[in-house]
């Protein structure tokens, strides 16, 4: 329920040794329990709410304003006398006979067949708190310690990720730079091993080139969105006081970043020697969201048929629909068209006509192992935050800490950077050359460890037994691991490309 904007909320002191005061949003429907003396377990009906409404009188103009929305729940087997008409008062609870409802001694059960009185009291009360801070209540952190520890535990993790990277980096390549050009001047170069081997073939353009654009410009349009709409967050403009603000910024931003994705995807595409360039911005404009839609689609038809009032309205769902077509098309398109008629990007070195038979690898460069392993680190850096995220989206709790966010998805950035390029090297190093889709891959597993852990978490934490709430949960984690797919993989992949085109570019090649 909601007055004024501020939620419902039970206020539920705590036992412990200060004796606060916690808020619990919304309040339980009823209870299951026992009458004493009987083992067998009944349910009772919350029918009884006590609201409090709390107010402050600003002293100047001495008007008032709601700052706090409370409630009480009880379960009250409500009694009148004769048969229930409209004039009929209620003994239990009686306004004019000043008999409010004060607890739960006489419950009301729900059985079958059976009539439930609802009924409701309102009691307003002066209170200090100002307007200006009347969300404190409600965005008080019972664990932001927890949220430090893992920031810090992330950043430990990556640090010494980096130190690593950059050490397997600056020894590695620094030594095979150096030594692959003195082997140039002391003409041994037949012996020569490694990454350099495969610089005739490492720029030859992937199977499926078209698609790995594709999914590159809508990785760059995720990107784009997801870094303004973190920026507006941290500095305070997606308040939760604003309701679904949050989502309007988020869904305007994709529109608008559209131009972004055809841009990428062109200048990729000339790169491959792409010549439709408009078939693949229709592509980037409509694969990512038409498969997000569609899944998006059948849960709304779901809920619909479950008559729930959560559906999404036809008109706004129409709306989406021209946003997409009217807004984000054509600036994907705008973008496509500048993209392709900017120069194509040069590649460091000549590609060879006839491709290079690639060696037997070991077991651990097997593609399968390296992309599965690749995604674990990303994962493990944002997994206690994914942890407040999905309490917070599920078990209805306000999301706000988007400081901490924005750190983690530093944090995410850079390790899905540094994995990405490590595993890399180590495949060009053992002559493989097949990088673009495994640098894309690679990375973006991550999303499959963050659907594994939504299906723990649903087994773990979530009470959730029918099969439509089910359904819905498992439809919405899948769009979110598949925009996390594309958002990863992006990041690595353009780690990649950077890593590759500067190695290739600063060896002497005959």
């Amino acid at each position: 329920m909601i007055l004024d904007n501020l939620p419902l909320v039970v206020p539920i002191r705590r036992l412990d040794q200060d004796s606060s005061t916690v808020y619990q949003l919304g309040y339980h429907v009823g209870l299951k329990g026992q009458y004493s003396g009987s083992k067998e377990e009944k349910y009772f009906i919350h029918n009884h709410l006590a609201f409090t409404v709390k107010y402050h009188r600003d002293p100047q103009t001495d008007s008032a304003r709601i700052v706090g929305f409370e409630v009480k729940p009880y379960s009250i087997k409500h009694e009148y006398e004769g048969k229930w008409n409209e004039k009929s008062r209620l003994t239990t609870c009686d306004p004019h006979n000043k008999r409010t409802v004060v607890n739960s001694n006489t419950p009301q059960e729900v059985e079958a067949k059976k009539e439930i009185i609802f009924t409701y009291d309102v009691e307003y009360q002066e209170s200090d708190v100002k307007w200006a801070s009347r969300w404190d209540a409600y965005l008080l952190m019972n664990d932001d310690q927890i949220h430090w520890f893992s920031i810090v535990n992330s950043l430990m993790i990556v640090l010494f990720l980096s130190g690593m990277v950059a050490m397997i980096m600056l020894r590695t390549l620094y030594r095979d730079i150096s030594r692959y050009n003195e082997l140039e001047t002391q003409e041994e170069a037949q012996e020569e091993t490694g990454w350099k081997l495969v610089h005739g073939d490492v720029f030859r353009p992937p199977s499926n080139s078209d698609l790995l654009c594709v999914y590159v410009g809508t990785g760059v349009q995720f990107l784009g969105m997801v870094l303004v709409t973190m920026i507006f967050a941290v500095f305070g403009f997606l308040s939760p006081s604003n309701r679904g603000g949050l989502m309007t910024a988020m869904l305007l931003l994709w529109v608008f970043m559209g131009i972004f994705a055809g841009y990428a995807s062109a200048r990729l595409y000339k790169m491959f020697k792409g010549a439709e360039w408009k078939k693949l911005a229709f592509r980037t404009a409509c694969m990512f969201p038409g498969i997000v839609f569609a899944i998006f689609f059948v849960l709304n038809a779901i809920i619909w048929g479950q008559k729930s009032s959560g559906a999404v309205p036809f008109g706004t769902m129409f709306a989406l629909v021209l946003m997409w077509f009217g807004i984000s098309v054509p600036l994907v398109f705008v973008g496509g068209y500048v993209g392709f008629k900017k120069p194509a990007i040069e590649d460091p070195v000549k590609t060879n006509k006839i491709p290079r038979q690639i060696p037997e690898q070991a077991w651990y460069m097997n593609p399968t192992f390296s992309i599965l392993i690749g995604g674990i680190l990303p994962f493990g850096a944002v997994f206690i935050e994914l942890f407040f995220i999905l309490t917070s989206i599920w078990l209805n709790q306000f999301y706000y800490i988007f400081g901490f966010l924005f750190l983690v998805f530093i944090i995410l950035l850079i390790t899905c950077a540094e994995i990405t390029i490590v595993l890399c090297y180590f495949q060009l190093c053992s002559e493989d050359y097949l990088w673009w889709w495994r640098s894309y891959l690679t990375s973006g597993s991550s999303a499959l460890y963050l659907l594994l852990y939504a299906t723990f978490y649903f087994f773990t934490k979530l009470e959730i037994t029918k099969l439509v709430s089910g359904l819905l949960y498992f439809g919405y984690m899948l769009i979110a691991s598949y925009a996390f797919f594309v958002l990863t993989g992006t990041i690595g992949f353009y780690a990649c490309f950077w890593f590759t085109r500067l190695i290739y570019s600063s060896v002497k090649i005959d």
